[in-house]
């Protein structure tokens, strides 16, 4: 006994539709391409010309994230055009604390069906990630697969590779007593603490994304769905000017988990609560949440997306280098004997 005719598109997997999809999404990938791109999209492997004149030891840094459930408020809002970028961030910030200039980028998209001009919007939130980061995204992947994901969900991740010179990399070992804490702000949620924002707004409180909260000027879905700072201008600046002890990402843990993670043995850290302007969303989640501080500084950026650790007396030229970048930043906090994160009011 054997089966009718089968097909693969009958299993559910659309194989044209698949086709459909690059070919929307080409004009958004090659925006991100320079002079390293060898290849085009299309290929098995992409090739990237590694440039490192200058460098005396030059050495790669990798990072991989996702976006995590930031993406069920695309699903909500049906809109995908942004967490792209997210996905983008949250792999070349992390690289940016190792003082890596990032390269290039590639993307992981597994969904139910694929419909190109979903999987395009997606590819073009990354691609205007790769555009603010300076790296070009040279391939990916999207899988479909009607099995694992309901139709209209997906789940992504990205892989960011960025060079350093040896002698000028980052990794926290010159951080000494009464070194500064520069604050650079956050754009807003970034994609950490979203479980929590779905459970508060959506289980407990009924709200939908299309409601407009006064405290915020603009809907709550809009309010949550802003998009994951990328901090490499901003880091460029600051490299081009001055030496930087030590780099905080600040993600899931929030200051208590990714600050300590920098600082050597025997040092801690003095935050200065109210140094720094504070997005109202965080405020918003506070009252309704009924949340204690130090939940809140556990599990979000609270307006500070990255920390620069670097000495008292060259604090004023980071923050203009910072300023002419375009940031907001401020000093929030100084290196101290003992261990921990301090949160003074």
């Amino acid at each position: 006994m054997t089966a009718e005719k089968l097909t693969y598109k009958e299993a559910g997997v659309d194989t044209k539709e698949g086709e459909r999809a690059v070919s929307l999404m080409k004009p958004h990938v090659k925006k991100t391409f320079n002079e390293n791109v060898l290849t085009g999209l299309g290929g098995f492997g992409s090739l990237f010309r590694l440039d490192v004149k200058g460098m005396e030891e030059p050495i790669l840094v990798s990072g991989t994230d996702g976006v995590g459930t930031k993406l069920k408020l695309a699903f909500l809002m049906d809109k995908h055009d942004t967490v792209g970028q997210d996905c983008v961030a949250m792999c070349v910030n992390d690289i940016l604390c190792q003082g890596a200039k990032p390269l290039f980028f590639l993307d992981y998209i597994a969904t139910g069906k694929v419909k190109a001009e979903k999987i395009a919007d997606i590819v073009k939130g990354i691609a205007d990630g790769c555009v603010q980061a300076g790296c070009a995204l040279v391939g990916g992947e999207t899988a479909e697969m009607p099995d694992f994901y309901s139709d209209g969900e997906y789940d992504m991740a990205g892989f960011a590779v960025g060079v350093v010179d040896r002698k000028k990399m980052v990794d926290g070992s010159k951080i000494k007593e009464g070194n500064a804490v520069i604050g650079i702000s956050s754009s807003g949620i970034h994609s950490n603490g979203y479980s929590l924002v779905r459970k508060l707004f959506f289980d407990k409180l009924g709200m939908s994304t299309e409601d407009q909260v006064e405290e915020l000027g603009t809907t709550l879905g809009e309010a949550l769905i802003t998009p994951t700072k990328i901090y490499a201008k901003a880091c460029n600046a600051v490299f081009e000017k001055s030496d930087v002890n030590g780099i905080v990402h600040i993600t899931g843990g929030g200051f208590y988990e990714n600050i300590p993670r920098i600082i050597p043995e025997g040092l801690g850290v003095r935050i200065q609560f109210g140094s720094w302007q504070m997005p109202p969303i965080f405020q918003y989640i506070q009252k309704m949440g009924n949340i204690e501080r130090k939940e809140m500084f556990s599990t979000f950026n609270m307006g500070i997306g990255m920390m620069m650790i670097v000495e008292a007396g060259r604090k004023e030229e980071i923050l203009s280098a910072l300023e002419s970048a375009g940031e907001k930043a401020a000093v929030i906090g100084e290196i101290v004997k003992g261990q921990g994160v301090s949160i003074l009011s």
